[in-house]
């Protein structure tokens, strides 16, 4: 396409002899974070629905996948030509029931059949939790390394078992807190943390959509407790606890955050 390859080619004149010092000083490494940054952006637009925004974050995007690949190319690891065939040989190899005769009628049965192709490909003596990232968010994390395992039967039958998990492992950090134990706490807490992320798996609740609304929610309701302090002249730690409450109530109220209570 004649837009991207204009892309490719600026990319390539900034890596050039007499191109852009900074770009030509850049290595896999140094750009690593510039990936996150731009995916989360990418993710930020999404959220608010915001087209403009979502064209502007992606073509970020699209900057650090011809960038890393003008760096394999000048190492003689890959090229962007290369990149792209694989991917499309990929994603015509992963969807057999459209590009061959395999059939999937429904969402389920095409992500089902997915991973088990996956599978296929990683070979017999590769783990099935292979290919969930480390650096992927905690909360993320646990989800796909549960949805994995999930698929050779190592799960809940359903919420109900998971809540009942969710209680028993309540008591063992109520257990740890009264020995006063800070490395048996830690660990009871990231327990609960790693099966209520399962709960939310058995619900399809995205556990790290579901913390990012919450955190919003708060956000909102601390800011309009500001400014409702404000408002009276008062400073908020000047209120005890009944009164930050109160303020609480009120900021929740005035918001119409809905049904979930903070």
């Amino acid at each position: 396409m004649e837009a991207f390859d204009r892309v490719v080619d600026v990319m390539n004149r900034l890596r050039s002899p007499g191109g852009c010092p900074w770009d030509r000083e850049q290595t896999h490494a140094s750009l690593r974070r510039y990936v996150i940054e731009e995916a989360y952006e990418v993710a930020d637009a999404i959220d608010r629905r915001d087209a403009s925004a979502l064209c502007e974050e992606l073509g970020d995007l699209l900057l650090q996948v011809v960038f890393h690949a003008r760096l394999a190319e000048e190492t003689g690891d890959f090229d962007t030509a290369t990149l792209c065939e694989r991917l499309a040989d990929k994603l015509i190899r992963r969807h057999p029931h459209v590009f061959a005769t395999d059939r999937a009628d429904t969402a389920a049965e095409v992500e089902v059949a997915w991973e088990a192709r996956k599978r296929r490909e990683r070979g017999t003596g590769a783990s099935l939790l292979d290919g969930v990232p480390r650096t992927l968010p905690a909360l993320l994390r646990a989800w796909r390394l549960g949805d994995r395992a999930a698929t050779v039967g190592f799960d809940w039958p359903d919420a109900q078992s998971v809540l009942d998990k969710l209680d028993e492992e309540r008591n063992e950090f109520g257990a740890a807190l009264a020995v006063q134990d800070p490395e048996r706490t830690k660990a009871e807490f990231g327990d609960l943390l790693l099966t209520l992320v399962s709960l939310g798996r058995k619900l399809a609740i995205d556990p790290e959509a579901a913390l990012r609304e919450a955190t919003e929610r708060f956000d909102d309701r601390f800011r309009n407790m500001e400014t409702q302090a404000r408002n009276q002249g008062i400073a908020l730690e000047a209120l005890d606890p009944a009164g930050l409450d109160a303020l609480w109530t009120a900021a929740k109220a005035s918001l119409e955050s809905g049904p979930i209570d903070q």
